[in-house]
């Protein structure tokens, strides 16, 4: 029997893909436009958590084909947090300790965290075997 879990991971990963720069385009959009009133640290922050929003239910509808629940969209932001960190620790290095300038840095720092956040989001997201039922 197909559990959740062992759907087809390569078409996963390319929805996921795909999801990652629809979402990318939205964060990254709403950085420039806080960025044009907002110090750069806020304008990630303020960005990234609305696009979390968004990916969530892209995520949810498409990447994992399951229900959004209430239980999940209040789990979600922990499969953010790792992507948060990663990108945020990124965002600062290229900015102030490498001098590289606030606006292309986002776009870089997130591509370390994608892996990571594809692999929690999977985790999360999709309903977990049952024991009972027995591995196939």
């Amino acid at each position: 029997m197909r559990t959740a879990m062992t759907r087809p991971m390569p078409r996963q990963i390319v929805t996921f893909a795909v999801v990652g720069v629809i979402n990318t385009g939205t964060y990254y959009g709403l950085y420039l436009v806080f960025l044009l009133r907002l110090p750069y640290l806020l304008a990630h922050v303020l960005a990234f958590f609305l696009s979390m929003t968004g990916s969530f239910f892209l995520n949810a509808r498409f990447t994992y084909r399951t229900r959004p629940t209430w239980r999940k969209f209040l789990l979600f932001p922990l499969t953010n947090a790792a992507n948060f960190v990663i990108t945020t620790a990124g965002v600062y290095v290229i900015v102030d300790v490498l001098h590289a300038g606030s606006r292309f840095a986002p776009l870089i720092a997130s591509a370390a965290a994608i892996p990571v956040t594809f692999v929690l989001s999977r985790w999360i997201m999709l309903p977990k075997a049952d024991p009972a039922e027995g591995a196939v």
